[in-house]
């Protein structure tokens, strides 16, 4: 299988913002192709409430395998695969992970610096994660494997109350572990965003929100990659509902065509 890695690397340094489509079957990720996205991304969380359970590893990384392969066996645009937390507790059992999408085709992953336990999310130590990473990426070194990895830290996500200053440290430590890129969901302010892409030798990422600048403005703040997390697969299921419900009070089909 053709490894689409040094391609996938070149969008982020594009001056062009790379809008990553995020999917979680093969039907959402053919629709990207045809709008001729040139990468997708899948959404952890979408995939596992596709297949009934809560984010946060709750479903077994083989589940999220087989649906990864058909999403890659089918899909035109480069796939990246949102990892979690690496689904395994060593730098060995992760880089056994990547090596496994690597093989399917998949020219990057996600990999985030928070976990969940019993439903509740909290960051990791910055220096111990380093360090993983940093193992992580010299196995998949060891193995002559490349693929694209992009570091989430949750800082923000998290909502912590020195979100940026902890963000900043965090940039600082992990563009030195052999990884891609950086991430960082639910940031919003553009003289945040600005702060970690002057500092960040590594391209940045961001993610869709409420009050997310719009396009021009985030690529003029120097961000690299854009995504849509799971959003847009939340609203087609409300919509979903939304149509039933119409169905449902007007004792007729006739809404579905109209």
């Amino acid at each position: 299988m053709k490894n689409r890695f040094k391609e996938f690397l070149a969008l982020h340094h594009n001056t062009e913002l790379l809008q990553i489509g995020n999917v979680w079957n093969v039907q959402s990720a053919q629709v990207y192709d045809k709008l001729n996205f040139k990468a997708i991304g899948t959404s952890s969380a979408a995939v596992a409430a596709t297949l009934g359970f809560a984010d946060g590893e709750e479903m077994s990384f083989d589940d999220y395998l087989f649906v990864i392969k058909w999403i890659a066996t089918s899909a035109t645009a480069i796939l990246s695969v949102d990892l979690e937390a690496g689904y395994g507790n060593t730098p060995e059992e992760i880089s056994d992970n990547i090596i496994r999408l690597h093989s399917l085709g998949v020219a990057g992953i996600n990999i985030e610096d928070s976990i969940v336990i019993n439903g509740q999310r909290s960051i990791v130590d910055a220096n111990e994660f380093a360090a993983k990473l940093k193992q992580v990426t010299r196995l998949l070194a060891k193995a002559g494997v490349e693929v694209f990895i992009n570091l989430r830290s949750d800082s923000f996500l998290l909502g912590l109350p020195n979100a940026l200053e902890d963000a900043l440290t965090r940039t600082k430590l992990y563009q030195d572990t052999g990884v891609h890129g950086l991430f960082f969901p639910c940031i919003t302010q553009i003289v945040d965003i600005e702060k970690i892409t002057a500092l960040s030798s590594l391209p940045v990422s961001v993610m869709c929100m409420p009050n997310l600048p719009d396009f021009k403005a985030l690529q003029s703040a120097g961000v690299k990659r854009i995504s849509s997390g799971n959003f847009l697969n939340s609203i087609i299921y409300q919509e979903l509902e939304n149509k039933v419900e119409k169905i449902i009070s007007e004792n007729s089909f006739a809404s579905l065509f109209n």
